[in-house]
């Protein structure tokens, strides 16, 4: 599994321009694209195209090859192969059947963003691509109301701002959100806003409608509530484990985060003392 740039080309590994020369055949979602990437870096390996609509059929033959001793790379059109772009069968299938799958990691659109947005990265969830229909992308939201890890998600940009109007709809118009665009290319841009001033700002800026999105969604506030349980289940639970792991898996069971469940076990530390 091949990772490959997101825009940069000076994000291409060493490792990973050195496994694709090596390898037998590379299996790319758009060979065409691919092939770009791969005179740039004089990698004459063949391609084979794996993608959305063939990748079940492609799958078997690929098993093939790999089952009598050839090395096949897949590689998506940018970033990590899988997140979400096609190869999960082929994964699959090919760790059944016993063959050894490496990952040669590199650029991730998602963890790029993430990295960069300010928001809290010790919890998140990654939710793909939304729904197409506005009816099915605000359900996916009112699914997502309660959700207290930052919530990514990969957008296209020709529904970039009907998808902030369904959020600020179902998510209310104060929530904090990042739109990470186009990164690491020419016209990279990210903006930090509440909802709803992010849907006005996309709405006047016509180039915020273009090129490759990802948005972060701050996730919900927790109710006092909803703390003081959080508050309850840690200290039961720093009776018995270290305070990193009580505050861990506390997380886990009420939604928490994490690094506030530390600050409180550490806090209630200093009192005691």
């Amino acid at each position: 599994m091949v990772a490959t740039p997101i825009g940069n080309l000076g994000d291409m590994t060493p490792r990973a321009v050195e496994v694709l020369k090596a390898v037998g055949h590379i299996a790319a979602e758009d060979t065409r694209h691919s092939g770009s990437l791969l005179r740039h870096f004089g990698i004459s390996t063949p391609m084979i195209a794996l993608h959305d609509h063939n990748e079940r059929q492609r799958t078997e033959m690929l098993l093939e090859r790999l089952t009598t001793g050839e090395d096949i790379a897949l590689i998506s059109d940018a970033g990590t192969p899988l997140i979400s772009d096609p190869g999960y069968h082929l994964v699959r299938q090919t760790r059944a059947a016993g063959v050894k799958v490496v990952p040669v990691p590199g650029a991730s659109a998602l963890i790029a963003a993430l990295s960069v947005s300010g928001l809290p990265t010790d919890r998140f969830c990654f939710e793909g691509f939304l729904p197409a229909k506005s009816a099915a992308r605000r359900a996916r939201f009112e699914h997502l109301s309660r959700e207290t890890r930052t919530i990514a998600f990969y957008e296209a940009p020709h529904r970039i701002e009907e998808t902030l109007e369904d959020a600020a709809a179902v998510l209310g118009s104060e929530r904090e959100a990042v739109l990470a665009r186009e990164l690491t290319k020419t016209w990279e841009t990210l903006l930090t806003m509440p909802l709803g001033e992010l849907l006005q700002r996309v709405k006047i800026d016509p180039d915020q409608r273009r090129g490759e999105i990802v948005l972060l969604i701050a996730g919900a506030e927790i109710s006092d509530e909803t703390e003081a349980e959080a508050h309850r289940v840690v200290l039961l639970l720093a009776e018995e484990l270290p305070v990193k792991q009580a505050a861990a898996l506390a997380a886990k069971i009420t939604g928490a985060r994490k690094n506030a469940l530390y600050e409180y076990l550490l806090k209630r530390e200093q009192q005691e003392r």
